[in-house]
């Protein structure tokens, strides 16, 4: 007879967060219901496939820029067209799963095009955060952003932390030494 596992530890679906937002209509609603009571929103977006030590720090210094962090996170499709055919390597329902463990976020919306613009056009955050690696000439959101008189904010990476770099040595079999 095999013992039976206690229901908290028996397999199931993956459980549903009351931060993954998926209608942009509520996730608005939400927004307004935050600047009513005097709240900075502060939105962010990427792939997050692979969530290591710099995505948490760079969510982390992104949340202390206001009081509610947003993360529009890339879909599936998305990714491929962004990255190639191999990635994402985690599904959607993973990454978002593992984001909203991070107490820094407050609300994950996922979206299917290859920029967040339609989603910052309609959510109007009063930053916009993204990565040392753009310029605000090389961010394709920058004139959205702009145009409703929002802040963009470019914080620096960690040295030597990608997933495409996490990706590589798993591929070659290196160890992180």
């Amino acid at each position: 007879m095999t013992p039976s596992l206690p229901h908290s530890l028996s397999p199931s679906p993956l459980p549903t967060s009351y931060k993954h937002i998926r209608d942009l209509d509520q996730l608005i609603a939400l927004v307004a219901s935050h600047r009513i009571a005097g709240r900075k929103i502060v939105f962010t977006n990427g792939c997050f496939d692979i969530l290591h030590a710099g995505h948490v720090s760079y969510l982390q210094r992104a949340k202390v820029l206001g009081d509610i962090l947003i993360i529009g996170v890339n879909s599936d499709d998305s990714i491929r067209r962004l990255k190639g055919s191999t990635r994402p390597i985690n599904p959607l329902e993973d990454r978002m799963q593992v984001l909203a463990a991070l107490a820094c976020v407050d609300y994950l919306i996922p979206f299917e095009e290859d920029s967040p613009s339609h989603l910052i056009s309609k959510l109007h955050p009063n930053i916009y955060v993204k990565g040392g690696d753009y310029t605000k000439e090389t961010l394709p959101e920058t004139p959205v952003v702009e145009e409703y008189g929002g802040v963009i904010e470019f914080l620096p990476f960690l040295e030597n932390r990608s997933t495409s770099k996490i990706i590589e040595q798993i591929s070659q079999g290196k160890n992180h030494s």
